[in-house]
């Protein structure tokens, strides 16, 4: 079992940057690709950032050029700098982990942690964007 903590989300402008971190603990090695995804009221879940041990990345065109994921292994944290942030950006954002799965690439991992099938969530942390 995998815990994911996140932390660093809160209200800032349009035009303006945040840096989430999400402190991983627990079975961490087991995971196959790390990554976040985000959700807000009345829409479907979307990943945002999928990031491979390999360092490979994969991004949606809706944050691609803005936001940029990384991890720290030395301190077993996820990171999401998000810059440029745009009012349509405000949503719960979850660290996620993926479950071992055959055929895993990055653009597919942004998928399948939208789903407790293949991944484990932390509790989330909020951004909102104000105009």
């Amino acid at each position: 079992q995998v815990q994911l903590v996140e932390s660093g989300g809160g209200s800032v402008q349009s035009g303006g940057s945040l840096r989430l971190s999400c402190e991983v603990s627990g079975d961490a090695a087991s995971a196959s690709y790390m990554g976040w995804f985000r959700q807000s009221p009345g829409k479907e879940r979307e990943g945002v950032a999928a990031i491979g041990r390999d360092g490979s990345t994969a991004y949606p065109d809706s944050v691609k050029g803005r936001f940029t994921i990384s991890q720290d292994d030395a301190k077993n944290t996820l990171y999401l700098q998000m810059d440029s942030l745009k009012p349509e950006d405000t949503a719960m954002y979850h660290c996620a982990a993926l479950r071992p799965s055959g055929g895993m690439t990055p653009v597919r991992a942004l998928s399948a942690m939208t789903s407790r099938l293949f991944a484990s969530w932390g509790q989330g942390t909020q951004v909102t964007v104000s105009s």
